[in-house]
């Protein structure tokens, strides 16, 4: 039994050790433009950083364009926007708000005040 035990062991770490499979084969370039890297977009007086994030494509108009996620940083803290894609560089309003337009079917939408302590959007009214 205990011999079954070992080789078993012997397996499982085999297993744990054996190469896996990387990302297909391919052009380099074609890889990176499919997810494009965080970007800094703006720093505010205090340090606060506003960071294009996630990406997603979308088409409109016979073309295709890239919406990015935006994220506050501040030191190693993480605040996500949520659910506002947009394809512009937001506009900083202040040291606690920025604003950022929607981006739909490559166009630019609604326009939304996000407070950078928070994360929240909030539709800006005309």
């Amino acid at each position: 039994m205990r011999r079954r035990a070992i080789v078993g062991a012997a397996m499982l770490g085999g297993l744990a050790c054996a190469e896996r499979p990387g990302p297909p084969a391919g052009d380099g370039a074609e890889a990176s433009r499919a997810v494009p890297v965080d970007s800094l977009v703006a720093t505010m007086a205090d340090g606060t950083e506003l960071w294009f994030t996630l990406a997603r494509s979308d088409t409109g108009d016979g073309r295709t364009c890239t919406d990015r996620g935006l994220e506050i940083r501040r030191g190693a803290k993480r605040v996500p926007v949520p659910l506002l894609y947009t394809a512009e560089v937001p506009e900083v309003m202040n040291d606690s708000t920025i604003r950022a337009r929607l981006s739909t079917h490559c166009r630019p939408g609604a326009a939304y005040l996000v407070n950078l302590r928070t994360g929240h959007p909030v539709r800006e009214r005309p």
